[in-house]
């Protein structure tokens, strides 16, 4: 029988985590004899209760294991720890606020069946938003797909299945700034979308506020683009252009037409302009020192505390 894993990062969920399991014990009753499922959480430094919980879950459940991280790493980090620690024949991706049903699973499964090896979820609507939310939704994947050349697929999160060999060439992409919405387009194979109305958030608050999503989109865009470096050489070369042009201009006026050609006001300005644009590309060239910085370091994506029902082994003090 084949494998299915589903990876579920874990940060401070623990008023979701007794339902979300209660679910997913049921698409495991619904694939017996088709599939052989097992969830592996990781638990991305949660403070409330949700380790406790983990650690319930998988004394009670032999197919559930739990990657406990030593600190809070990211959403992004924990799902690769996931993908780190199967070897299933197929992957699932799933967040534990239970926006994304468990139980689109079997369905979603189908779609792999008919030879697909990516099959990612592409939201029909989403209940429990603000028009907000949803108009930065929008404009982020139309900034993403602008200025990046990998085709990611719009109104997608991190619900995905992946098959193993999809799987295994996410592991071999060991970058820290990960973006996995971009990762798995790139890596490439068959893709089908797999349309489905979101619901709300089970419970708890949301784990990605303005600032977050703010950050989540420069990751994106400096991960998978290098328009930002041509945005500056161009505004660059704009700005000498428009300096020799506006230099010779003065000049004309003044020795040619004789007029006296007042311009302190313009002056100031400008050199006000011209230091926020100096400032503006260096903030954009140090975002990429910065991250090839933080690359040659090699260290580890993530620390395990402990682990739980992972590869045999038992829950370890």
């Amino acid at each position: 029988m084949k494998r299915l894993d589903v990876v579920v990062p874990v940060f401070n969920e623990e008023a979701c985590l007794p339902a979300l399991i209660a679910r997913l014990d049921n698409v495991r009753a619904s694939l017996v004899g088709r599939y052989d499922l097992h969830v592996i959480f990781v638990n991305d430094g949660s403070t409330d209760r949700s380790e406790e919980l983990l650690h319930t879950a998988c004394d009670e459940r032999p197919h559930v294991a739990t990657i406990h991280f030593s600190r809070n790493f990211g959403h992004q980090i924990a799902v690769t720890a996931g993908l780190d620690h199967t070897s299933a024949d197929v992957v699932a991706i799933l967040d534990a606020d239970l926006q994304d049903p468990p139980e689109l699973i079997p369905a979603m499964l189908d779609r792999v069946e008919e030879g697909f090896d990516v099959v990612y979820g592409k939201r029909r609507s989403r209940r429990g938003e603000s028009p907000f939310k949803l108009l930065t939704a929008k404009a982020f994947y139309v900034l993403i797909g602008v200025v990046t050349r990998v085709d990611i697929p719009t109104d997608t999160g991190d619900f995905w299945l992946v098959t193993r060999r999809v799987c295994v060439a996410l592991q071999q992409m060991p970058e820290r700034h990960r973006f996995i919405r971009g990762m798995v387009p790139w890596v490439g194979f068959r893709a089908s979308p797999f349309l489905y109305d979101r619901d709300a958030r089970f419970a708890g608050e949301t784990k990605y506020p303005l600032r977050k999503m703010f950050h989540f989109a420069l990751e994106a865009i400096f991960s998978f683009s290098r328009v930002p470096l041509v945005v500056s050489s161009v505004l660059g070369i704009g700005m000498m252009l428009f300096a020799a042009f506006g230099t010779a201009a003065i000049a004309y006026l003044h020795f040619v037409a004789g007029e006296q050609v007042p311009g302190v006001t313009l002056a100031i300005l400008t050199s006000v302009m011209l230091g926020g644009m100096q400032l503006l590309m260096l903030g954009i060239t140090a975002e990429y020192i910065g991250r090839i910085f933080e690359e040659v370091k090699r260290r580890p994506l993530y620390i395990v505390s402990h682990v739980e029902n992972v590869d045999g082994r038992p829950h370890q003090a």
